[in-house]
């Protein structure tokens, strides 16, 4: 069983801005730099079997590259915010994307959670804080609401391996050009 999951890479310039947010917001927790990225579909433990059919499936998806930027900030947790993120201005060509992967990875056989996709990118991850906390964080995010990068082409689709730990590490598995 290999945790793994589909996603866009950021650039360096769209990675430099989420760091600036990560700086303004009071996050308990921070994501690593390095592991800043969009999620497109968690393929969760996958049978090595399944993961592998996934991976012909993605290397057979033919797919225009597109323009995206982030927008706007967020918390998940509702009155228990645990996740901090940076969200994605609206793009039809990331929604279609998403949909054909996800059901490339379904039709492989890798257990796929039932959630609708929220394109995001994981600013920082933590225990729910004390309410004089959150509301410090809700305010931050209230301020971060013009929160917004320049546009990016993506080029490409990357198929990262998930290790736990007390920061989860991320390793490339392979790279899916887009045409």
């Amino acid at each position: 069983m290999i945790r793994a999951f589909l996603g866009i890479d950021l650039p360096q310039a769209v990675r430099g801005a989420c760091q600036v947010q990560q700086f303004l917001l009071p996050l308990p927790r921070r994501v690593e730099p390095e592991s800043l990225h969009l999620t497109l579909v968690f393929l969760g433990h996958c049978p090595e079997p399944a993961l592998e059919a996934a991976h012909e499936g993605f290397e057979a998806l033919r797919f225009e590259r597109f323009s995206l930027s982030l927008q706007g900030l967020g918390l998940f947790g509702k009155d228990r915010p645990h996740t901090a993120w940076a969200g994605v201005a609206p793009s039809p060509p990331l929604i279609r994307l998403q949909a054909k992967a996800e059901t490339i990875a379904r039709r492989a056989g890798c257990p796929i959670d039932a959630r609708n996709f929220v394109p995001h990118v994981t600013l920082g991850r933590f225990p729910p804080p004390d309410p004089p906390d959150i509301a410090r964080l809700e305010r931050a995010v209230a301020m971060g609401a013009g929160f917004r990068t320049e546009l990016w082409e993506v080029r490409e689709l990357t198929l990262w391996q998930s290790h736990l730990g007390k920061a989860p590490r991320y390793e490339v598995l392979a790279r899916y050009p887009l045409a």
